[in-house]
């Protein structure tokens, strides 16, 4: 009897086995039914848009049916990178590199949040609108999280074949990105992102980071570039530059503000204009304040690259009359 048993589930597990390699495939539609509220809920957690939440899903763990989703429930692609839980080991760009192992579907969905949200190379992502699916989809290939170069459009083609950017409507994000930069980079010892009283301070290897206008910044110290810097943050090569309105090589002084985000349109409320002190240039200004270059020429209607008086009074929120 007990020999007939276990013929009996030697043959139940061979056709399930059977299902799985001849057509009973996890389908697009059915992938998105599955786990379209946990790409919600995730959006209303982080503003990560759903949209691309499940785009990414579904490319990067063929529907849910690619190794990595089966025996890791890994549907994101996500490599280890320091992590401390389960791994497993499969072939990507290199021979049998390092991927993370999930209890669940449900952690992956978390951690692929956790993962965009705490790491300073995709800051720049969380300026974009959540319903901006097209932006995200650049900007992810931007920040370097697939080498594909196709990687944009195909995330863009999957979202509008399967309308997934409905899940994007109407879903109003709790808060935008994650203070502390990454597990591994230290904790925040103050928090007060969403005020303009003071700065918020949180450590991030070597440096302190503060926040000014809204805008994430830390004091440079002797002898560091923006090259140093990328590699130190985790970011990529442009941001640092781009951010701080720069070339890659010029130089940074000590003790000058660099900023890991964009610079803000304006400043912060209560501050409306700066009287010039002998020696200070507009990019000085515009680094003090955490307002874009360009956009600090553009109030003040003045031409790129000329310089003001001493004594002028340059405008900070509003357009010069």
């Amino acid at each position: 009897m007990k020999k007939m048993r276990l013929k009996a589930y030697f043959i139940i597990f061979c056709w399930l086995v059977s299902l799985n390699l001849f057509g009973q495939r996890i389908t697009a539609e059915q992938y998105i039914n599955t786990y379209k509220d946990w790409a919600i809920s995730e959006m209303k957690r982080s503003g990560v848009p759903a949209s691309i939440k499940l785009a990414q899903g579904m490319l990067e763990s063929g529907n849910g049916n690619s190794r990595l989703a089966v025996e890791a429930n890994n549907h994101f692609g996500i490599k280890c990178h320091g992590w401390s839980g389960g791994k497993v080991y499969h072939n990507d760009d290199k021979q049998n590199e390092c991927f993370r192992k999930y209890k669940d579907a449900k952690e992956s969905f978390t951690d692929h949040t956790d993962f965009l949200t705490s790491r300073s190379r995709y800051a720049f992502l969380f300026e974009y609108k959540s319903t901006d699916y097209k932006s995200w989809a650049k900007g992810l290939s931007k920040a370097g999280y697939a080498t594909d170069p196709n990687y944009p459009q195909k995330l863009i083609t999957v979202i509008e074949r399967y309308e997934l950017h409905q899940y994007d409507k109407g879903v109003k994000a709790n808060a935008q990105r994650k203070q502390n930069t990454s597990a591994r980079t230290g904790s925040r010892t103050q928090q007060s992102r969403e005020t303009n009283d003071d700065f918020a301070t949180f450590n991030i290897n070597r440096h302190q980071v503060m926040v000014n206008n809204r805008t994430e910044f830390i004091t440079a110290s002797r002898g560091d570039t923006y090259k140093s810097l990328s590699a130190e943050l985790d970011m990529m090569p442009w941001q640092l530059p781009k951010y701080n309105d720069a070339k890659a090589t010029d130089e940074i002084r000590e003790g000058q503000n660099v900023y890991l985000q964009p610079k803000r349109r304006k400043a912060e409320r209560g501050k409306n204009t700066h009287k010039i002190n002998a020696g200070e240039t507009m990019y000085d200004v515009s680094q003090k304040y955490a307002v874009k270059l360009q956009r600090l020429y553009a109030l003040n209607r003045m031409e790129e690259g000329t310089q003001p008086d001493v004594g002028e009074v340059l405008y900070l929120r509003k357009k010069k009359k």
